[in-house]
């Protein structure tokens, strides 16, 4: 009887997957995107974990609104907001004593820029900034990602940056040359948010435990430098997944 028939199972169909991420484990806000004719692939779920992902907060300082406030022992940024709340990213800072501080002011932006070690780099690290000397193009292969936002003092550039990266491991460590880096998706997002003239402020350790917490205010572990051959680098930049790319700049 047809009743009786044994129904065919049928076989369940390959989850879609993008950059070799199933689509159902995408962190949203850091999927796919397209910008400026550039292509950036979806962010692992691994690098996302806890309080490692962009989120809208009650700000629990006490900078004014329309001010960046820079936590580097948690590992944070926050954009301040007019109404109590603020955006907070995480970041990469630099390694010990080389760390910005004190108080700057964004005094120029940029998509997708290029790079070109400091004079500074070349010094310190010839090893690793001497192959690169005449600057890398912005692009996907550029230390310095999707956006920057350029830092000054008293009318003079200080030759930091809040820049995106393509180091993903980088973030909620340190182990940069100094600079503050933020996901790709995520220096996009508040790139678009912050004018010139914006201040910035480093938070200090002692107040980053009175507001984060101990625990949080010792967030991170020190990276060491990675070590990338320009042929690495550019062949990375057509060949390769954008997290699968270390940063030209030591961490920088």
């Amino acid at each position: 009887m047809a009743a009786c028939a044994q129904v065919p199972e049928i076989a369940a169909q390959p989850e879609e997957q993008i950059a070799g991420i199933p689509v159902s484990q995408i962190v949203e806000g850091y999927g796919l995107l397209e910008d400026e004719g550039f292509r950036l692939p979806p962010i692992p779920p691994r690098y996302l974990q806890g309080v490692n992902r962009r989120m809208l907060i009650a700000y629990p300082g006490t900078q004014r609104a329309g001010t960046i406030e820079i936590d580097p022992n948690a590992k944070f940024l926050y954009w301040v907001l007019p109404d109590g709340m603020a955006w907070r990213y995480p970041i990469g800072v630099g390694i010990e004593g080389l760390g910005l501080r004190g108080e700057t002011v964004i005094q120029r932006k940029a998509k997708w820029p290029g790079w070109t070690p400091t004079a500074n780099m070349l010094r310190r690290d010839p090893e690793l900034y001497e192959p690169f000397r005449r600057g890398v193009p912005g692009g996907l292969a550029s230390p310095l990602g999707a956006r920057a936002l350029y830092l000054y003092r008293g009318g003079r550039d200080t030759y930091y940056r809040i820049h995106g990266t393509n180091d993903l491991e980088s973030i909620g460590n340190s182990g940069s040359a100094g600079c503050i880096r933020l996901f790709n998706h995520d220096i996009i997002h508040l790139y678009e948010m912050v004018p010139n003239s914006t201040r910035v402020i480093i938070r200090s350790y002692n107040e980053s435990v009175r507001i984060e917490g101990a625990a949080m205010a010792n967030r991170g572990i020190e990276l060491a430098p990675y070590i990338i051959t320009p042929e690495e680098l550019f062949n990375g930049e057509s060949g390769h997944r954008a997290d699968e790319l270390a940063s030209v700049s030591g961490r920088g």
